[in-house]
């Protein structure tokens, strides 16, 4: 059974950083494309950012430049790193990703809440 398990969330003040992480267990030996999504309250979930197996990013405009997505494709784990972090950060942070068998599977998030 496949499971990613995301990590690394908490309570953070303006400006503030946090790293969330994703790791992936079970019968997992490679993720493809990995992706962070992002759903606050009363809002639809949202895409935050993206990478593909080859390591091309892509990240939405109200977070490009504060937040960098990577991954570690031995430890089967994806990361995103956020700073200068806003109080319109908060939110449950999903991890999303496409494993070799081409389906996508979804993290049980972890929540981010930006506030002094």
């Amino acid at each position: 059974q496949v499971q990613l398990v995301e990590s690394g969330g908490g309570l953070v003040q303006p400006g503030g950083s946090l790293r969330l992480s994703c790791a992936a267990s079970g019968s997992v030996r490679s993720i493809n494309a990995m992706a962070w999504y992002r759903q606050a309250p009363g809002k639809p979930r949202e895409l935050v950012a993206g990478i593909t197996s080859g390591g091309t990013t892509n990240y939405a405009d109200s977070v490009k430049g504060r937040f960098t997505i990577s991954r570690d494709n031995a430890r089967i784990t994806a990361y995103l790193q956020m700073s200068s972090l806003k109080p319109e950060d908060t939110a449950v942070y999903y991890c999303h990703a496409m494993l070799p068998d081409l389906k996508w599977y979804w993290g049980q998030g972890t929540q981010v809440t930006v506030s002094s």
